[in-house]
């Protein structure tokens, strides 16, 4: 369904990026936020999926400023070569690219964004600091609850997982506390619950957030 093209973001960098467009008029526009693994066969899904639901979906690959190409898959092996990625990533950066990514797409309307993982915490983020975003959505955003001074401009939605060892639960809460117009929820799963190719996988908690998730986007994207 998706075809690969190329972006230039405003410092001159170039990247690629997956698109999939949505079988009829576009509801509008929508920008997914990669996991340390780069624009694998998962986030290519998530985009099909997103367009299946009627928006034009972009995958920007956030790591080509450091390494093109990254596509690897959920052995330990290859954790530990996303995470020295990630350690390597430029917040900053990431949000030039994103931004590249949303120029692209605002031809079909209202442009959201949605991230996983990385991802999340990357979708936080652009809500706070790029302008014009209808909404943002995070599914389990690693870093999020380190960075609660961040005060989003578009209406969050956001998806933990009550078992995530990697996002302890009282930081969640803190972030909820802190940011009561952002809609959080907890589901009795753990990390990367909505990647149906990690083990990690809950079927139920995944589909409960696509549904809210999709409403949402019905609300503030169109």
């Amino acid at each position: 369904m998706g075809q690969w093209l190329n972006l230039t973001a405003t410092d001159g960098a170039g990247l690629s990026a997956y698109r999939a467009n949505p079988p009829a008029q576009p509801r509008g526009g929508l920008i997914v936020a990669q996991e340390i693994f780069g624009v694998n066969s998962h986030i290519r899904a998530v985009c099909d999926a997103f367009a299946a639901d009627g928006y034009v979906a972009i995958a920007p690959a956030l790591f080509d400023r450091y390494q093109r190409n990254v596509d690897i898959g959920y052995t330990p092996e290859d954790v530990a070569r996303g995470r020295e990625l990630k350690a390597r990533a430029n917040a900053d950066a990431a949000l030039r690219d994103i931004a590249a990514a949303r120029e692209v797409v605002m031809s079909a309307g209202r442009v959201g964004i949605v991230g996983y993982c990385w991802g999340g915490f990357i979708a936080w983020i652009s809500a706070a600091r790029i302008r014009g975003l209808a909404c943002a959505i995070a599914y389990y955003g690693t870093g999020m609850t380190e960075a609660i001074a961040e005060q989003p401009q578009c209406p969050v939605l956001a998806h933990f997982g009550e078992r995530d060892a990697s996002i302890p639960l009282a930081g969640v809460k803190q972030l909820a506390t802190a940011h009561p117009e952002v809609q959080v929820n907890l589901y009795p799963a753990g990390h990367a619950f909505s990647n149906d190719q990690r083990p990690s996988y809950d079927p139920d908690a995944a589909r409960l957030a696509r549904d809210r998730t999709l409403a949402f986007l019905r609300q503030n994207v169109g």
